[in-house]
C-alpha cells in the first residue's frame, strides 16, 4: 500500500502544499492561484483538494501531514520580540496561537491522522537538497526569519542533511532587503522584486553607509545593527535612523522614483550580494563539497544567484523554482517521510516545475461555446498550433499562452505565460504599461532553446526555473529583454520537458532566425498568475493581450465580436479578484 504525505506551508504568506506517495512527488500548488488572493497566507484547503484530485486520492488516504514550522518555538520568537516593543495594531496579538495549525489541520483540512512540525529552515534546506538529485552538497538557506533562524548551513549526504551553524533573529539578510524594499515605497514580501530591478539603474553610493548596518563576523554570522529597524510596525520596518543615515524621508508610495532610489537600491543589492558571497566561500571551506543548495525567500534573488554561479566557489548551484515559503512544503513532506519511512525512495531531481492543475480540451471548447467566442480550433494538430501562434509573435503580437500543467513557484516557465518578440522596440513599455499595468523600470525575462542559449547569452549551464541572471551576448538586438545593465534572467527550455512550448520556440526561430521569446507571467498587476481558463479569458479581457491560446484554442481579440465583449465584461465584474492586501506582515 502507497504511502502518502502531504506537505504545508501557511499562516505567513505564500502558503502552498503538495503530495508525496513513496517519495514521488505527485503535485504541488500554491492556494493564491485558486482564491486569487495574491500571496495568500490561509491553510491551503484548495490547493490541497487540488493535490489530492491530481493523485486519484482522499483525505482518508494521507497517512501523514507534515507543517512547514514549529509554531510553538516560533511563538517564543515572537514574545521575545514582544518584550521589546507592544506593537501599534491590535490584531498582532491574534496571530499569537501556536495552535492554530494543527487545528486548521483537523477543522478545515478534515484530517484525523499524526502532524509532524519541521523547523522552518530544515524544511527549506530540505526542500532544495531532496529535490536537486545531488547525492551530496552543501546547504545554504536564507530568508527574513523562521522560528528563530534567518540563515543556516548544512551539509547533505545521501539521506542524511544536518545543519550546523545559524544566524539568528533579529540579525537577517532577507529583513534587511524589506527594510529597504519598505524604505523604497514598495511593499515586502512582495516588492523586493522591484528593488532588484531597481538597482541596475543607480551607482553603489550609498554602499559605506550600508556597511554601517551590516556587519560581518566570523564564520557563518552577521549581525544588523537594531538602531535602524522596527520589526513590529505594520506598516514600515525600519526607523528613522535609517532615513538619517540615507539623508533622505523614505519614498512614500507612488512617488516619483528618482536616482537617490535608484542608488539606494543598488547599494543594498550590492551589499547582499556581497554577503553571500563571503558565507559561500565559508561554506564551501566547511564541506568541501562541489555542489550547492540555495533556499529561502533571497534565494529567489536572481542576480546574486548569479553571482554565486559565477564568482563563488562551487561547480554546481541548484535553486528550486519554489524557493520562498511555498516550497517548504516540499522540504516538510520529504522529511516527514524520512523520519517515518526510511525504506521509501527520495524524490529524485525535481527537472520541471509543472506541477499544477491542467484542464481538458473538451472542456476548453465547452467554456469558449458558452461564452460564444470565436476561436480557431486546433484539436489534433499542434503542429499548424504552433505555426499559427508562431507567425502572430513574428508579426508583434502580443500573446497570452495557456498549456499543460500550471507551474509550482513565482515563475511563469511557459505554461501560463505571456509572450512576445524580445527584438521589438517598445515591447518592452508596452508590456509593462498596458499588459503588467506595472512600473516601467521592470525587466523582463527570455525563454531561450537549451540548445542555443550559449549563443546568445553568457551561460553555460541550463537555468530550467528562470532563477539567475547573466549578460547577454547576443549578435540579435534584444531590446525587450535585455536590463539597463545588460543582463537577463534566462530560462533555458529543453524541448523533452516542455514539448509545445519547445516547439514553439523552434516555430519562431525558423520565421526569424531568434530561438527565444520574451515569457512573463500570465497575470496583471497585484494579481496572482492565471490558474483556469476562466482566469485566463478575464485577464485576455482586462488587458491588452492580442490573442489568447488557450490550449488547443486560439481567441484573437480583434475579431471579438460585441456581444462576446460584453459578456466578459459582466463575467469580469463579478469574479474580479480582490485586492492585494497592502499591510506588512513580517515577523507575525
Amino acid at each position: 500500500m502507497s504511502y502518502i504525505v502531504v506537505g504545508i506551508s501557511a499562516h505567513f504568506h505564500d502558503s502552498a502544499c503538495c503530495v508525496l506517495r513513496d517519495g514521488v512527488l505527485v503535485a504541488a500548488a500554491q492556494e493564491e492561484r485558486f482564491t486569487r488572493r495574491k500571496h495568500e497566507h490561509g491553510i491551503p484547503k484548495l490547493a490541497l483538494k487540488f493535490c489530492l484530485d491530481a493523485g486519484g486520492m482522499s483525505i482518508a488516504d494521507v497517512d501523514q501531514v507534515a507543517y512547514y514550522e514549529q509554531p510553538i518555538k516560533k511563538l517564543g520568537r515572537q514574545i521575545w520580540t514582544l518584550f521589546q516593543k507592544t506593537p501599534s495594531w491590535p490584531e498582532a496579538l491574534t496571530r499569537l496561537d501556536p495552535h492554530r495549525p494543527g487545528r486548521e489541520i483537523r477543522t478545515v483540512l478534515g484530517y484525523e491522522g499524526p502532524i509532524s512540525f519541521v523547523d522552518h529552515h530544515q524544511a527549506h534546506a530540505a526542500s532544495a537538497y531532496y529535490y536537486s538529485g545531488f547525492r551530496e552538497a552543501a546547504v545554504l538557506t536564507v530568508d527574513g526569519v523562521g522560528e528563530w533562524a534567518t540563515t543556516t548551513y548544512g551539509h547533505g549526504r545521501g539521506a542524511c542533511l544536518e545543519t550546523f551553524e545559524s544566524v539568528d533573529f533579529p540579525h537577517s539578510l532577507g529583513l534587511f532587503y524589506s527594510a529597504i524594499t519598505s524604505y523604497l515605497g514598495f511593499d515586502v514580501n512582495d516588492g523586493e522584486y522591484k528593488v532588484m530591478g531597481l538597482a541596475p539603474y543607480g551607482r553603489p553610493a550609498y554602499a559605506d553607509q550600508v556597511r554601517n548596518i551590516i556587519h560581518m563576523g566570523r564564520g557563518g554570522q552577521y549581525s544588523l545593527d537594531a538602531r535602524f529597524f522596527d520589526f513590529l510596525d505594520p506598516d514600515r520596518i525600519f526607523t528613522d535612523d535609517l532615513s538619517t543615515l540615507f539623508g533622505r524621508a523614505p519614498r512614500a508610495r507612488g512617488e516619483q522614483i528618482e536616482p537617490f532610489h535608484c542608488d539606494v537600491a543598488r547599494s543594498a543589492q550590492c551589499a547582499v550580494e556581497e554577503v553571500l558571497l563571503e558565507k559561500v566561500r565559508y561554506l564551501h571551506h566547511r564541506t568541501s563539497s562541489p555542489q550547492l543548495c540555495l533556499a529561502g525567500g533571497v534565494a529567489l534573488n536572481c542576480v546574486a544567484n548569479g553571482r554565486i554561479a559565477r564568482e563563488g566557489p562551487f561547480r554546481q548551484v541548484f535553486v528550486q523554482p519554489a524557493a520562498n515559503d511555498a516550497g517548504g512544503c516540499l522540504g516538510a513532506a520529504v522529511i516527514a517521510q524520512c523520519q517515518t519511512r526510511a525504506d521509501l525512495p527520495l524524490p529524485g531531481r525535481l527537472d520541471d516545475a509543472f506541477l499544477g492543475p491542467r484542464f481538458h480540451a473538451d472542456d476548453i471548447a465547452a467554456l469558449i461555446s458558452a461564452l460564444g467566442a470565436k476561436a480557431h480550433d486546433y484539436r489534433h494538430n499542434e503542429h499548424a498550433l504552433v505555426a499559427a501562434v508562431a507567425e502572430r509573435l513574428a508579426a508583434g503580437k502580443v500573446i497570452g499562452w495557456f498549456h499543460g500543467r500550471m507551474e509550482f513557484g513565482p515563475r511563469a516557465l511557459g505554461a501560463r505565460s505571456i509572450l512576445a518578440d524580445p527584438r521589438l522596440d517598445g515591447m518592452r513599455d508596452r508590456i509593462n504599461a498596458l499588459v503588467k499595468k506595472r512600473e516601467s523600470f521592470r525587466p523582463f525575462a527570455p525563454a531561450v532553446l537549451a540548445s542555443r542559449c550559449s549563443d546568445h547569452f553568457d551561460l553555460d549551464h541550463d537555468s530550467p526555473f528562470m532563477l539567475e541572471t547573466c549578460q547577454v551576448r547576443s549578435p540579435l538586438p534584444l531590446p525587450a529583454i535585455t536590463h539597463v545593465d545588460n543582463s537577463a534572467r534566462v530560462q533555458t527550455v529543453d524541448i523533452t520537458k516542455s514539448p509545445r512550448f519547445g516547439a514553439l520556440l523552434e516555430a519562431f526561430d525558423r520565421l526569424t532566425g531568434c530561438p527565444m521569446l520574451l515569457n512573463t507571467s500570465f497575470n496583471l498587476n497585484d494579481e496572482p498568475i492565471v490558474c483556469t481558463p476562466t482566469d485566463a479569458l478575464l485577464c485576455f479581457l482586462r488587458s491588452t493581450i492580442d490573442t489568447l491560446v488557450l490550449e488547443d484554442f486560439v481567441i484573437d481579440r480583434d475579431v471579438l465580436g460585441p456581444s462576446t465583449e460584453m459578456l466578459f465584461q459582466r463575467v469580469g465584474s463579478m469574479q474580479a479578484p480582490p485586492a492585494i492586501s497592502h499591510r506588512t506582515y513580517t515577523l507575525f
